[in-house]
């Protein structure tokens, strides 16, 4: 008969030299290496054992007359696996393993070693609040493989005196998460003894062809998965700047705030159970976390704003991680942190995706479109004098959009759609209700197969629309144009394993002017208008919301117009005669081209005003009326200054600048219309690296900045980070910076983790947020 203890007032004497007495208490912790003391759970009660001077003790339990199998403790083998598993960097102490791939435990008994004749070894694993063997989230079965249908697998790997290693392997369906490990033991003469051995940590694992996230290139595998830096495009498709990024997802703490993200979900918050039992779809954890990202429906993780007001937070165009921004999240509590634009929501959606498992880049979309009804067209509005109008319908041109595309398989959808999905955690328009977008095939996209999950109208859209230009006066609207070519040029992301830029366009869409490029469109149109037409209305997740939409027939012509340049036969252009750099002025002509036999007598409104990057506009600093006659075939620029004085309180974060022009002739109604957008730039952050970069050495790392402007700045801040180089963000308070003052600073860090790394570093003062630089840096072993 076995003996029943009370563990809430048990006290052990452990055979420990002078170490002592050891407590045996509820609540069950385990030593950083995994190894440790390990409690029959059975007795309901976990235990704590308190020990001193780090020797494991040997319990003397009081005398019982069985022989059955008893174990001691165990040893996770955590350091060993996680580098089989390529988890090494998210930690060395705790058990992080992937789906799909074995590791190792060992464990030690007590009284004898295993006997396969007369000992039944049993694990099991469960993962929620509420594990279930029919949803998956609980798994039993035995070390000799005849425990059922479970598609957990244990295998003996050795059998020693007093010992036992066990190979055990999650199937690569099972839902990621954290895991508590269990294990029975009946013995042939004894009672069934069951023992919690500990928790560990699984991934998605693009290294097993069993995966639905399975990658087969292994530089890509590195530049998707495991690369912690990387850059984000941003400026125009005719200045195309690279933004350092510090993804970071393998730094401390990282996969604890990302396992805690998908716990607060709303999904998790509803049915626990299910969204848990969801866990193994990548599908499912892509939307998730795509709504999750944003605080739009939750306390998602970053309060988007594009207003320009950022008192009471941190500017967008500031971050240069994602790690300060996950930490900040759960430090207060997993309110959202202010604020978010489109590159830093895409930014840490990939950091999440990346530590869980998921290959993940960062696309940025030149002249994006952001069609709010769904009928493919940007409706754009001007006035007389070129200037861009706010429109009611909201349908804009991002200069510039940023967002997510994720490997896996779409066992959801016909086959061949699997592959590279778009998701965009930028909150736009809903998805099922929520504010996410995706996971979209990108083929889908190409192909025009806007019935597919999900979203891949909005998506379609974004990279293919066609853009509708309106003349708005006297309270009508005139056409002026219908272009098939504005939105979606050098679609962009890093490429693999190099600096430069790798362009995807062709991956989003057939050449512009093509006849593959038109009929894609007209079919997706025709879809859309199948969706749309009279009877029935069934909910589908593939619809995003949107405003009512318009029935005029004209903004939904299936070819374009003729540009009225080709009626009126006159070119217009615009072309910058020094590079826009900040705090000079802006130098351009206006070029315009007689390209008919006839005289040509021309009156031009000319305007400029600034952008956001989601394309609204702000009111305009500088106005200008031109008077240009061209004789048959004549051609003739027309000079144009904005001095620095003029555009410099009215410049956004962005700094962005919108000039157009507006013409019409005297012998047509017609009028044309034309514009550019100027990107200004600053000079870079210098960063130098002083000496050789070893792991656990002191390394001396130079920044030098300088003010671009002709005038004095104030609230200088420069911050710097990068994984493996820095524990946390360093913040430098500089103060006033004198007018085109060069300065420089210098300070140590001690770089923990060999390989490649890069320093991110961002200056910020009271004129400017944004100067950017970065230094890629090898930190050698030190061996």
């Amino acid at each position: 008969m076995e003996h029943a203890f009370n563990l809430n007032t048990l006290e052990a004497e452990a055979v420990a030299g002078d170490h002592g007495k050891v407590m045996v208490k509820q609540e069950a912790r385990y030593s950083p290496s995994g190894r440790g003391i390990l409690e029959n759970s059975e007795l309901v009660f976990e235990q704590k054992i308190l020990k001193a001077g780090g020797v494991l003790p040997n319990f003397e339990y009081p005398s019982c007359p069985f022989t059955g199998l008893e174990v001691a403790l165990t040893d996770l083998q955590s350091s060993r696996n996680n580098v089989r598993h390529r988890t090494e960097e998210i930690s060395v102490d705790r058990l992080v393993v992937r789906r799909g791939q074995a590791f190792s435990i060992t464990l030690y008994f007590k009284n004898r070693g295993f006997q396969p004749g007369m000992d039944t070894i049993t694990f099991v694993t469960e993962t929620g609040p509420l594990p279930d063997l029919t949803k998956g989230t609980r798994a039993v079965f035995s070390l000799s493989g005849s425990g059922g249908p479970s598609p957990w697998i244990a295998s003996l790997e050795a059998n020693r005196a007093s010992s036992l290693d066990v190979s055990l392997c999650a199937p690569p369906m099972a839902a990621v998460g954290r895991y508590l490990l269990k294990i029975r033991i009946d013995s042939y003469q004894g009672p069934v003894r069951a023992y919690q051995l500990g928790e560990f940590i699984l991934l998605f694992n693009p290294w097993c062809p069993g995966d639905a996230v399975y990658l087969e290139s292994e530089p890509q595998r590195q530049e998707y998965v495991m690369n912690d830096y990387g850059f984000i495009y941003q400026g125009s498709k005719s200045w195309i700047r690279p933004c350092p990024w510090n993804y970071g997802q393998f730094e401390e703490n990282v996969i604890d705030i990302c396992l805690e993200l998908l716990e607060k979900s709303l999904n998790f918050q509803i049915d626990p159970s299910t969204d848990c039992a969801l866990r193994g779809s990548p599908v499912y954890i892509s939307r998730v976390v795509c709504a999750m990202i944003n605080s739009n429906d939750d306390n998602g993780v970053l309060n988007g704003n594009w207003s320009e007001n950022y008192v009471d937070g941190v500017n967008p165009a500031e971050w240069t991680g994602s790690v300060a921004i996950l930490k900040q999240w759960h430090a207060m509590g997993c309110q959202p942190v202010r604020y978010g634009q489109c590159w830093v929501f895409a930014a840490v959606m990939c950091t999440v995706m990346r530590c869980l498992g998921i290959p993940t880049r960062v696309i940025t979309n030149f002249d994006s479109g952001h069609d709010t009804d769904g009928n493919l067209i940007i409706d754009e509005y001007y006035d007389n004098t070129g200037r861009i109008l706010e429109n009611m319908k909201k349908d804009t041109v991002w200069n510039f959009h940023v967002w997510n595309e994720c490997w896996m398989v779409r066992k959801d959808l016909p086959p061949g759609y699997g592959g590279w999905q778009v998701l965009d955690a930028t909150p736009q328009e809903t998805s099922n209700g929520l504010y996410c977008c995706g996971p979209a095939s990108v083929k889908a996209i190409k192909e025009g197969e806007v019935d597919l999950n999900y979203d891949t109208p909005f998506a379609f859209s974004m990279v293919n629309a066609d853009c509708m230009s309106w003349l708005v006066y006297g309270g009508k609207e005139q056409k002026l144009h219908r272009d098939t070519a504005t939105v979606g040029n050098f679609i962009s992301t890093k490429s693999i394993q190099s600096d430069e830029r790798d362009d995807v366009t062709e991956s989003y869409k057939y050449e512009e002017g093509s006849l593959q490029e038109r009929q894609v469109f007209l079919k997706a149109l025709q879809k859309l208008k199948t969706e749309r037409a009279p009877g029935p209305h069934q909910g589908d997740s593939n619809s995003f919301s949107s405003a009512p939409r318009r029935q005029d027939s004209s903004r939904s012509l299936d070819t374009p117009s003729l540009r009225p340049s080709d009626v009126i036969q006159v070119s217009l252009k615009f072309e910058l005669l020094d590079p826009p750099n900040m705090g000079q002025d802006i130098n351009f002509v206006l070029l315009a081209v007689n390209l008919s036999p006839q005289f040509k007598d021309l009156k031009l409104n000319l305007s400029a005003q600034s952008l956001l990057h989601d394309g609204s506009p702000l009111a305009p600093f500088w106005q200008d009326v031109a008077f240009i006659t061209l004789f048959p075939e004549e051609e003739k620029t027309y000079p144009c200054k904005i001095l620095y004085s003029q555009y410099s309180q009215y410049l956004s974060t962005d700094k962005l600048i919108r000039i157009s022009a507006l013409g019409e002739e005297k012998s047509s109604p017609e009028k044309i219309l034309v514009n550019k957008i100027i990107t200004l730039t600053f000079p870079r952050i210098m960063i130098n690296v002083l000496g050789v970069a070893s792991v656990n050495q002191p390394l001396t790392v130079q920044v030098v900045f300088s003010n671009p402007l002709s005038e004095p700045v104030e609230d200088c801040v420069l911050t710097l980070e990068g994984s493996g180089l820095f524990k946390k963000q360093q913040r430098v308070l500089i103060g006033v910076l004198k007018p085109h003052h060069k300065a420089s600073i210098t300070l140590k860090t001690v770089p923990f983790k060999s390989g490649q790394r890069q320093i991110q570093a961002n200056l910020r003062s009271n004129k400017f947020k944004d100067i950017k630089g970065y230094k890629n840096v090898y930190v050698d072993t030190g061996v």
